[in-house]
């Protein structure tokens, strides 16, 4: 589903989100990502750690992400020394 809406910014640089789209979406906070030629707006949760956290649940530590990226860079410099 795609609905596109036209809003004028305010002179504070506000926009209005428009009510039916407000009642979708019931977010108190919106994401707003300027991809260069165009923004993107996304509701935000109410706890976006949380959010992140179920997301990436079973993905890798910390520590076990920089043992891997020590490793892979390891493996560069030796092959940059060949």
């Amino acid at each position: 589903m795609s609905t596109s809406y036209v809003m004028k910014v305010s002179s504070n640089g506000q926009v209005s989100i428009p009510a039916d789209a407000r009642a979708r979406w019931q977010a108190e906070k919106m994401l707003v990502v300027d991809l260069g030629d165009r923004l993107v707006m996304r509701p935000l949760p109410e706890d976006a750690v949380d959010s992140l956290i179920a997301k990436y649940k079973g993905g890798l530590s910390t520590d076990e992400a920089r043992r891997r990226s020590r490793k892979d860079d390891a493996a560069a410099e030796r092959r940059k020394r060949r």
